[in-house]
């Protein structure tokens, strides 16, 4: 490891990890186990069960790049990424779905990397599990929406099945509502990389710095320096090793404004997501007839049916809390107030297409570029998507259904992508940068692809192998 002068200010930190979702709080806690002196940074504020905005307007602008949404250049998609500590782990849904075949198969044909496969990935995906408490929602704390879902599916002859997800006691007997959990859980129930690695990489040493935005990094045979600003300070930090853990935009933009472009032709490629377009189905206004979808058990079931999974898209049982289903749905006026006034009557379906890594980013000026529009393939996706959620929710007994234009993406991924070819990838299949064996990465911004399937649990497994490499050996100098 490292060595060095223990100031905060000349220290040399055997590893420096930038970014504290479900990678960087996986990495940061597998390397402190290891032995090694670590320093876990992450530009956004640092919250608690008890501290977390307790509404929607607070927790959009409070936890969230953008003040809550970043838009492409286009304006065709809306994009929803973390900024706080735990990433995006606090704000997701907490869903853990390992990769099949088809995703595995599809990165192994597109980077020449041989261990993209079940096999040589499971005990990887087994052993993040055994610090990860997992349940799934039982049948008797189904709401409305999930049993709309069901009987739509059911009639339709279409597969269905509970989901799989990591938290533990989330008090459903009690009332508890799992839509505020889009703010950061309450309850501690959630297992995000808040509760499971910084928590417990904290006892072993970890240190944690928030509100850290870094600016740039200088890459040398020696180590590794990084610019940053803190609370409109400007901070210099000393690294062996930097594990880039900041996503698709985040890492890219790193990589970009330290002026890597040249040295690292792929930068910015591969850029994906899985866009979602939101239909509400209107089941009419009596007593008996109301809904509340926004209550109770937020996200029970899912699809899991192989047409779909053929035809490039998943059907996922969700509802929008207010703010954010007043800005999807189409319309101004009477029109948008009329479906508004309906949001208690309403059940909510969204299709997750998985597009073609055809998204690019860039600099422009000192902002992030972000030049992703649908394909001819992926606009035949999402209408056959959303053309299967009318199907459906018509047959659970809607009275009239609402298909939203505005697609938004979520699960981004990409712009750093794994490879061999170094003309083609950013990161070898050791989770190195191209050239610059002192940079690591092994989060979303890796994937050379979508999957079609929540990246979550696969982007813990990737990182739980990156680590057992980092640990083993020396760092090579370039």
């Amino acid at each position: 490891m490292a060595s060095g002068p223990t100031s905060s200010a000349e220290r040399i930190w055997d590893f420096v990890i930038v970014g504290s979702g479900v990678s960087g709080g996986r990495i940061a806690y597998e390397l402190t186990r290891g032995g090694a002196r670590c320093l876990l940074l992450e530009a956004g504020r640092e919250f608690s069960a008890r501290t977390f905005p307790s509404n929607e307007l607070d927790y959009s602008t409070q936890l969230f790049w953008g003040g809550g949404l970043e838009v492409s250049a286009h304006g065709e998609l809306g994009f929803l990424r973390a900024k706080v500590l735990g990433g995006t782990s606090i704000v997701n849904q907490a869903l853990l779905d390992p990769f099949d075949d088809i995703a595995w198969q599809d990165w192994a044909d597109r980077t020449g990397i041989d261990w993209f496969n079940v096999g040589s990935m499971q005990r990887h995906y087994d052993e993040n599990l055994k610090s990860v408490r997992v349940s799934q929602i039982a049948p008797e704390h189904f709401n409305k929406n999930t049993r709309a879902f069901i009987r739509g599916f059911e009639k339709q002859g279409y597969h269905w099945k509970p989901l799989t997800r990591a938290q533990g006691e989330c008090e459903l007997g009690k009332g508890s509502d799992c839509i505020v959990c889009l703010g950061g859980c309450p309850r501690d129930s959630k297992q995000s990389s808040l509760i499971t690695t910084i928590r417990e990489a904290r006892k072993l040493g970890l240190t944690v710095e928030s509100e850290v935005e870094i600016e740039t990094l200088n890459y040398d045979r020696d180590e590794v320096r990084l610019q940053a600003c803190q609370r409109g300070q400007l901070r210099h930090i000393r690294a062996a090793r930097v594990v880039l853990a900041a996503g698709a935009l985040g890492n890219t933009k790193i990589l970009l404004k330290s002026g890597l472009r040249r040295r690292l032709p792929a930068l910015g490629s591969a850029f994906t997501c899985h866009p979602q377009y939101m239909s509400y189905g209107y089941f009419g206004e009596s007593p008996d007839a109301i809904l509340d979808s926004h209550k109770g058990a937020f996200q029970a079931v899912k699809s899991e049916e192989p047409k779909f999974r053929a035809q490039g898209f998943k059907l996922e049982n969700v509802y929008g809390p207010p703010i954010g289903t007043a800005m999807l749905v189409p319309g101004y006026g009477r029109d948008h107030m009329k479906w508004m006034k309906r949001y208690r009557y309403m059940a909510s379906m969204e299709v997750a297409t998985r597009d073609e890594p055809a998204g690019r980013l860039s600099l422009q000026g000192n902002k992030l570029r972000i030049e992703k529009r649908p394909t001819e393939r992926d606009r035949e996706t999402i209408r056959r998507g959303t053309s299967t959620v009318r199907e459906i929710l018509m047959a659970a007994g809607a009275q009239e259904v609402l298909t939203c234009t505005q697609g938004f993406g979520l699960h981004l991924m990409g712009g750093c992508p794994m490879g061999t070819d170094p003309a083609r990838s950013v990161v070898d299949p050791e989770f190195r940068v191209h050239g610059m064996p002192r940079l690591i990465a092994a989060d979303s911004s890796v994937f050379p692809s979508a999957p079609g399937i929540n990246p979550s649990f696969t982007i813990m497994a990737l990182s739980q192998r990156a680590t057992e490499i980092a640990l083993k050996g020396k760092v090579a100098r370039a």
